[in-house]
């Protein structure tokens, strides 16, 4: 039987574990060691600063199975994917690694024995390439394998040498190919027809030996290191007999799916489209379930391409339904073992795409057509100019790639010079928000102090004051050996209480002295690298590098932060319960005063659901039950049921909170993984109060909410402005609902009363007597004072006395006139009110006026000849 992509996975990691590699799960999408990047495009980038000396590495030899991303910047294969066999937007990557253990003799050994023995690959389709001056390594591959010269290609370009960057780790590579047979064109590596599909790379071995020198010069590492690569998707097709990668068991169970739903075989341009779906399901949905949303910019405008791409294609199938989000199950039965935030988020990544493609739907319409119009003045094979292309964008929402990929299909070409013109300011605007390269200067402070000293020993959890070492002074983003009072400055101790930034808990601020009289404010506490960092200003004295300083938390602040952030984890699991299990935490901020929780979710709630969650939180804070730490690996938390956040990267051992019982059984009500602060009982958070919920981003929301003296304040301060205004009124808060329902019905019938008012005062007491002219029934009168507004209920009453009627009213209010003419069905033929309108606007020194033909409206500046416009009605009516 054919090994499926998941023996595989399963085969790949089980062999290097018992070779003494420590498997290692993959890690978020989101990079947490190069903020460079985008996204993790590589398997070593989770490992990237244990290669560096700056993280301590889990074991000397590691293996995993490496979700990857290359769809933005640098690294992005998005244009080629559906068009070749082997280009996709998500990949996985296998690897191991050594960590100054093992080198190239037993990496070589390795990789030979996995390919030909574990794998059971003819050795025969097998053929490697070194770098051009590595003959240990090609000495090791005639030895291990056994293989001839001519299989052994010496490559002389970076192909075959590997960097981190301009400086630092590096070294040569050795990359092993699979020959997929004659009857495929192309020619092995080194050859001019390299690029031919026929040798096909499967692994990648780097081997780390040399640390470049900013001159140029490449030192030897002391502890040369292991770093592999190989594909997935492509050894699954080696080992499946097949030559494209959408060949493999993953992909034909997806485009299967595709081919069901849309009943379009996988024949001819649609081929392209049915693997266009598949495999931008793939990256949607792990992208999604890792943290990111669609949006505008950064990754979220990267997931929201991918997202619509995948939904251009479905609709050129004849989609009639949105069809990613049906797909779903398909991928999450297959993938879901191996990565199971698939599954904790299946719910999320469904609601999200099928949001995504309701909302598409229209726009692509419009945009195809407008699309189809512009090609359609074109000669065959013509090119699109970009200021269309950037209508599209700026008008529809069309992304640029969309329009390529649609042009492509069609045979037509885009000018990207002028597309790129057009859009210069707004590329500018993508380019700054897409920035990940964060501060390098003063991240080369913190990594030596971290590498010199290590990570802080956080004593906050059963402390609120402790002793510690002064290990480091930075000040004006330079490490000095002291500081002098004035000076602002960031403190490292070896131990200390206060809490650092991080998982939306505020950072600690309190108070630190020496014995040897320096006193320092501390404003806040940052976490970096393991390091609490204390942001100070140093009050009295003079701090050195080495002494012993005494650091105090301010315990009011720590405990109403505490309060706000157990909070957060109550109403994470209240908002679970009341709108469902889709609902994931995407941000939050816990400070003293106030939190904030973000979350999944798709539409406004309701106040009945508002008031469900509020009432919830507070039924468990009642409880007063005890707050519950385990410190457990991580996937023994994730087995007993511990909630984690998507994108945070947790260490092997983690820190669970349980807090309160369940409301309907029997268990914790909370439990979550989490390092923050918290209370040691429910009943510690006293009160619970949502003060808004409201939206943030597409398919987030977020409540803000109060807790303890602050809940109790902002209650006081609401029930305060009730009883003034009930004062005010002259009854009961109890009653001022139904005291303002009354005085809303009494301004009602006060606002009819005025009205009546008015317009007996305006007509003498009576009402306008009618006069006949030209067989016609006239009314007309001038009202002083009268809004304008109150002359259409006038002309209502006028023209219901006689059914073949004329009414003309003016108002005239500081000098100015305003005019309005009704006329009954019967005679709009004749005297359609607009005609009559303009004769008085003239009269009244106004220009145009109208409306329908039984009533018009005008006015003008001239309110003394109001006499004058009624007379030119009379004159038009008398014939």
């Amino acid at each position: 039987m054919t090994a499926s992509v998941n023996d595989i996975r399963r085969q790949f990691l089980s062999f290097f574990e018992g070779r003494g590699h420590k498997a290692i799960p993959s890690a978020p999408l989101l990079p947490q060691s190069d903020p460079t990047l985008l996204f993790v495009n590589a398997g070593m980038v989770p490992f990237k600063n244990i290669f560096t000396g700056k993280e301590t590495p889990p074991a000397p030899r590691a293996t995993s199975s490496q979700k990857c991303i290359r769809a933005g910047g640098k690294h992005n294969d998005l244009d080629n994917v559906g068009y070749t066999a082997r280009h996709h937007t998500f990949f996985e990557m296998l690897g191991n690694f050594s960590f100054g253990d093992y080198f190239k003799e037993e990496a070589i050994t390795n990789a030979w024995e996995l390919c030909t023995k574990e794998f059971g690959i003819d050795a025969s389709k097998l053929l490697v390439t070194v770098y051009h001056t590595d003959d240990e390594a090609f000495d090791l591959w005639k030895k291990i394998a056994g293989l001839p010269d001519e299989k052994i290609i010496r490559i002389p370009t970076s192909d075959n040498f590997w960097s981190m960057g301009d400086t630092g780790p590096c070294g040569p590579c050795s990359e092993i190919f699979y020959d997929h047979g004659e009857d495929i064109p192309g020619g092995p590596p080194g050859s001019p027809d390299e690029d031919g599909d026929r040798f096909i790379e499967i692994w990648n071995l780097v081997f780390m030996q040399f640390d470049q020198q900013a001159d140029g010069e490449k030192l030897p590492l002391p502890k040369p290191s292991i770093d592999t690569g190989m594909g997935m998707e492509r050894i699954a097709a080696v080992l499946q007999g097949v030559h494209s990668n959408y060949e493999i068991d993953l992909f034909r169970k997806l485009i299967g799916a595709s081919v069901e739903l849309t009943g379009k075989p996988e024949e001819g341009a649609d081929a392209a489209a049915h693997r266009v779906i598949a495999d931008h399901l793939r990256s949607s949905s792990f992208l999604i379930a890792d943290g990111v949303t669609p949006s505008n910019e950064g990754r979220g405008y990267v997931l929201r391409r991918i997202m619509r791409r995948a939904m251009r294609y479905a609709a050129t199938l004849g989609a009639k339904d949105s069809l990613m989000h049906q797909l779903v199950p398909t991928l999450v039965a297959d993938m879901g073992e191996a990565y199971p935030e698939l599954r904790r988020a299946e719910g999320l990544i469904t609601d999200t795409l099928r949001l995504e493609e309701e909302k598409f739907a229209g726009l692509l319409d419009r945009g195809l057509k407008l699309l189809s119009e512009e090609t359609g003045k074109l000669p065959e094979g013509g090119t699109l100019p970009g200021e269309a292309a950037f209508k599209l964008y700026d008008t529809y929402g069309f992304p640029v790639d969309l329009t390529e990929d649609a042009l492509r299909r069609d045979g037509y070409a885009l000018d990207t010079d002028g597309f790129d013109k057009a859009m210069a300011e707004q590329k500018e605007r993508a380019r700054a928000a897409s920035n990940f390269s964060g501060q390098a200067g003063d991240d080369k402070v913190w990594y030596e102090i971290a590498d010199q000293h290590g990570a802080t020993e956080f004593l906050g959890y059963t402390h609120l004051s402790a002793s510690g070492q002064v290990q480091a002074i930075v000040k004006g983003g330079e490490r000095v050996s002291e500081a002098s009072a004035g000076d602002e400055i960031m403190l490292v101790a070896n131990q200390t209480p206060f809490y650092g930034e991080s998982g939306g808990q505020s950072g600690d601020a309190g108070s630190a002295e020496t014995e040897a009289g320096a006193k320092l404010t501390i404003t806040d506490t940052k976490k970096k690298n393991g390091q609490h960092i204390h942001i100070a200003k140093l009050d009295a004295g003079t701090l050195k590098e080495g002494e012993e300083i005494a650091l105090s938390v301010g315990g009011v602040r720590r405990e109403e932060i505490k309060s706000n952030h157990s909070a957060t984890h109550l109403v994470h699991q209240a908002l679970r319960n009341v709108l469902g299990d889709h609902v994931t935490q995407k941000g939050s901020f816990v400070g003293p005063d106030r939190l904030r929780f973000d979350f999944s979710h798709n539409q406004g709630m309701t106040r009945e659901e508002v008031d469900a969650v509020e009432a919830e939180v507070n039924e468990v804070i009642r409880q007063n039950a005890e707050g519950r730490i385990k410190l457990m690996p991580y996937d023994q938390a994730i087995e007993e049921g511990a909630m984690a956040l998507f994108g945070e990267k947790y260490e092997d051992e983690v820190r669970v909170l349980s807090l309160g019982d369940k409301l309907d059984g029997e268990g914790a009500y909370s439990v979550e993984l989490c390092g923050g602060t918290h209370v040691e009982r429910s009943g510690d958070i006293a009160l619970f109060v949502i003060v808004s919920e409201g939206a943030v981003a597409s398919g987030i929301r977020r409540i803000e909410a109060v807790t303890g003296e602050g809940a109790r304040a902002y209650l006081k301060e609401q029930a305060g402005a009730a009883m003034r205004a009930a004062s005010l009124l002259k009854t009961s808060p109890e009653e001022l609902a139904t005291r303002i329902e009354a005085l809303q019905e009494d301004k009602k019938k006060l606002e009819k009363e005025l009205v009546a008012a008015r317009k007996k005062a305006a007509t003498g007491g009576g009402a306008p007597q009618a006069e006949e002219i030209g067989g016609v029934h006239f009314t007309g009168a001038v009202l002083e004072g009268i809004p304008a507004k109150e002359l259409r209920g006038l002309i209502a009453d006028a023209l219901k006395k006689n059914d073949a009627s004329v009414a003309a009213f003016i108002a005239v209010n500081d000098g100015k006139a305003s005019a309005s003419v009704g006329v009954s069905p019967t005679l709009t033929g004749d005297h359609p009110a607009p005609e009559l309108v303009k004769l008085m606007v003239e009269a009244l020194g106004g220009k145009g006026g109208g409306g329908k033909p039984d009533l018009a409206h005008g006015g003008g500046p001239d309110g003394d000849k109001a006499q004058d416009a009624l007379a030119a009605i009379k004159v038009r009516l008398a014939g």
